[in-house]
């Protein structure tokens, strides 16, 4: 088995997992520091107080969706019984999937936040943080979510050297 299959799909897969993370942190920031300046009146939309329960009814749907679809799709993988690259690569898409989920929830909480003025969606951005600082792609976290071992595990765990 060829483990440059593997290293092309987990750097690829890293590269877009930091592209993900990286690019709501400045959206919500800008968001956090605009509605925290008590010196900008921004104006306030107002907005019904439906669109602030239903905002937040979506951020927390999401985020409990992309938990439970992404565990479901470890556990499809687990029991294909499929060789190691294509296991590797069901990973990646449910990883992928996982991550734009994320991106979306990011992005949601930051307009949130700007937008509805509450600071629930800075605990909700808050939270989608800590489920990508869990959830970001690594050697370890690959063959404990894909319980491998023996070989397969070897291979993977390869990944961490740098070539």
């Amino acid at each position: 088995m060829e483990n440059t299959v593997i290293r092309e799909i987990y750097r690829k897969l890293e590269r877009n997992v930091l592209i993900q993370i990286a690019i709501p942190l400045p959206f919500f920031a800008i968001s956090y520091l605009y509605t925290k300046n008590g010196t900008i009146d921004y104006g306030g939309f107002n907005l019904a107080s439906y669109w602030n329960s239903l905002t937040f009814g979506l951020v927390i749907a999401l985020l409990i969706f992309q938990l439970v679809h992404f565990t479901s799709a470890t556990k499809k993988i687990i029991k294909g019984g499929h060789e190691l690259d294509k296991k590797f690569s069901l990973y990646a898409e449910a990883v992928s999937f996982r991550f734009w989920i994320l991106f979306l929830t990011g992005f949601i909480s930051a307009a949130g936040l700007y937008f509805l003025n509450n600071p629930n969606f800075t605990i909700a951005f808050a939270v989608t943080l800590v489920f990508i600082s869990l959830g970001k792609p690594s050697p370890d976290r690959v063959a404990s979510a894909l319980k491998l071992k023996g070989e397969e595990k070897d291979l993977v765990m390869d990944l961490k050297r740098r070539i």
